[in-house]
């Protein structure tokens, strides 16, 4: 059987289970629309939170970046982990004593505002709408290779398999479809770590493999590839980073947008008690780290794989690393893989000294420069988008092919699993919190469905569209995400929580200064509403304002909401005594009855 007739099986399969499974669960109400009925046991809302929040971003990127950076990129790792405990620790149960089906129903109610509602219904639909971006491009790769199409073409199939199974299961069928496809993207996960590990180090845990002895050159894994990188001209891979400002407001900023997701948030009013959102909470952060204690194994031993293949003589090396480096790969007698990975695009050759050898080094290190001109070198000719390295590593290590179509249905379901949740989130706020609450309060609840299906149709056409042309690598695109989401919507959320002085003008001026002044940083870099070459600067360090990349700027964002909103509530009157009394009650998360619409 070919290796296409492979992944057609696993990834065709997969599909099947999602789609059987949206109509076996398809909501026949706006409670089974919105929070599955209410009735989700603690255990499998754990494991369809952990594949809600799992996106392509942690499957196909995470590893990716942490590939291509070292340490310097584990701040995703960081920042991503410790934001999810501040949602599991300091918001979710108390959201869910609240009991709203959505995160602008609390806004709105805590905050007595229908402004305030209104500006976290705009809130949650850019950060949502902004973050699935990052899905459909880590779709695309995940089909645009295993199903052998062109990268376009493979958006609009992720599009196609979100829209026939989220549009007509709702949260009910959405939760049951995230549990199968989380058990799918672990196993696909695991599996090829647990062999690359086996076969670079002989230890067949990957998180100690990391940390073993490179089999064929008997040295330690990591300073193998150290060694291997700086032949390159790459620094370390576990080297320090020089700014240490943006690497912290980087991670704070990963941390706020975790813990201000909506699409996470929504999942722990599915369970019947408090106690169940705790319960979710603790099993969701089990799950998680199963695949976050594996992903740096996985990008460092992707990283010397890519390495090696490019270089042979590098694998066994421990001494002369020059003379290795002489003996490129010959481009005619590349892999396999790189071939496929070729017709994608996400792989790029150029020959740039006409020498039929393929060399791949850092041509930007000026210190370099003299090295890789003794070599011949006249220019890196490998280019290698960051998002393929998980999805290729199987194939570049030789696996079987079933490991191979494996690996692609984990990575797709990692990004429609994420893509649903966030879809609902969207379209439960157009539906419920705009239409529902705002518009037209006497819609019935077969037009209220209605309402929800249309808009996340047309949340799905958007995201397809902005998916063709990202702002940056899928992780990339994710992080922009929580940074808007951290400054606008989690401070808003503590503050309802845990402070009873801030009243409805301090939180909508609040949530108003949060997300402007951080999409005028990101757009000012990244280009008007991410529409290429509209950007007023170029996205490059020395560009930056004191250093803070546009990723990062999430946390100055949460800072100036924080400081406009506690600066005007205390500048006008306190908040109604009901009100004051109603955040007392909030913070005692017991007796909760179920979520309600209104």
């Amino acid at each position: 059987m070919s290796q296409f007739a492979i992944n057609l099986l696993f990834v065709g399969a997969s599909f099947a289970l999602y789609i059987g499974i949206a109509v076996w669960a398809r909501a026949g109400s706006t409670k089974d629309f919105y929070v599955a009925g209410g009735g989700v046991h603690p255990i499998t809302n754990g494991m369809a939170t952990a594949a809600d929040w799992m996106s392509a971003a942690s499957f196909i990127s995470m590893a990716g970046l942490l590939a291509s950076g070292g340490y310097a990129n584990s701040t995703f790792l960081m920042g991503w982990t410790g934001g999810y405990v501040i949602l599991a620790m300091l918001l979710a149960p108390y959201l869910r004593k609240f009991g709203k089906f959505t995160v602008p129903d609390f806004i709105g109610d805590r905050f007595y505002s229908r402004t305030a509602r209104l500006v976290a219904v705009i809130c949650l639909i850019v950060a949502s709408v902004t973050y699935v971006i990052g899905q459909m491009t880590g779709a695309g790769v995940a089909f645009s290779r295993f199903l052998e199409v062109p990268n376009t073409a493979g958006i609009w199939i992720a599009a196609l398999i979100v829209f026939l199974y989220a549009v007509f299961g709702g949260m009910k069928g959405i939760t049951y479809t995230q549990v199968a496809q989380y058990i799918v993207l672990i196993i696909a996960y695991t599996i090829p770590a647990v062999f690359i590990a086996m076969q670079l180090t002989g230890n067949p845990i990957p998180m100690f493999g990391m940390f073993s002895t490179h089999t064929e050159s008997g040295v330690p894994m990591l300073t193998k590839l150290n060694d291997v990188v700086n032949a390159l001209g790459f620094r370390d891979y576990t080297a320090d980073v020089d700014n240490k400002l943006n690497m912290v407001l980087f991670t704070l900023s990963l941390m706020v947008g975790t813990a201000g997701l909506p699409h996470v948030i929504i999942r722990f009013f599915t369970v019947p008690k408090v106690a169940d959102a705790r319960w979710s909470a603790g099993w969701a952060l089990v799950f998680i780290a199963l695949l976050y204690l594996t992903a740096p194994a996985v990008g460092s031993m992707a990283r010397l794989n890519l390495a090696t293949t490019v270089y042979p003589e590098m694998a066994g090396q421990v001494e002369d690393y020059d003379a290795a480096a002489r003996e490129a790969l010959v481009y005619e007698e590349r892999p396999s893989w790189i071939r496929t990975w070729e017709e994608t695009g996400l792989i790029q050759f150029e020959d740039k000294n006409n020498d039929g050898r393929v060399q791949i080094y850092n041509e930007g290190n000026e210190d370099f420069a003299a090295t890789a001109e003794d070599r011949g070198w006249e220019g890196n000719e490998l280019t290698v988008n960051n998002d393929i390295l998980v999805l290729a590593n199987p194939e570049i290590a030789n696996l079987p092919g079933w490991v191979i179509g494996l690996i692609a249905a984990g990575g797709i379901a990692a990004a429609l699993s994420t893509a649903a949740g966030l879809l609902l989130a969207i379209s439960s706020a157009v539906s419920h919190d705009l239409i529902k609450t705002m518009i037209n309060p006497k819609i019935s609840e077969k037009g209220e469905m209605l309402a929800a299906r249309i808009s996340m149709a047309g949340a799905i056409l958007l995201a397809t569209y902005l998916g063709l042309n990202p702002p940056g690598f899928a992780a990339q695109t994710v992080a922009l995400a929580f940074g808007i989401a951290g400054a606008s919507l989690f401070p808003a959320l503590m503050m309802g929580i845990f402070s009873k002085r801030i009243n409805n003008k301090g939180a909508v001026a609040g949530m108003l200064a949060g997300l402007l002044t951080t999409l005028l940083y990101i757009f000012t870099y990244l280009g008007w509403f991410f529409i290429p070459e509209t950007n007023m600067l170029p996205n490059t360090p020395d560009n930056w304002m004191f250093g803070i990349s546009p990723l990062s700027f999430g946390a100055i964002g949460a800072i100036i909401n924080f400081a406009v909103a506690f600066t005007v509530a205390n500048a006008t009157e306190e908040p109604p005594q009901e009100i004051q009394d109603l955040v007392e009650s909030v913070r005692y998360p017991k007796g909760a009855g179920v979520a309600v619409d209104h």
